[in-house]
């Protein structure tokens, strides 16, 4: 059994011009339109998964002062 709920929004009258060409294009409700994107909008929030940190690592310390122009040279290319 499928339900439905009848709802109204509040909607910008150019976004309500684009969805009406878009559906008839389409040959689709505009219903239809206005819940696919809703599901592909709560389908991309679900695959937002949090990622692992990112490894880290004891490099020994700094061995060049990279706000040092002349020295990050130095170290990258031997100057």
């Amino acid at each position: 059994m499928v339900n439905h709920m009848k709802t109204t929004l509040n909607i910008d009258d150019t976004v309500i011009s684009q969805l009406k060409r878009e559906a008839a294009r389409q040959g689709r409700t505009m219903s239809e339109l206005v819940e696919t994107a809703l599901r592909m909008l709560f389908r991309t929030q679900k695959k937002k998964e949090e990622l692992p940190p990112l490894p880290s690592f004891r490099s020994g310390g700094v061995l060049v002062d990279i706000a040092d122009r002349d020295a990050l040279y130095q170290a990258m290319e031997g100057r």
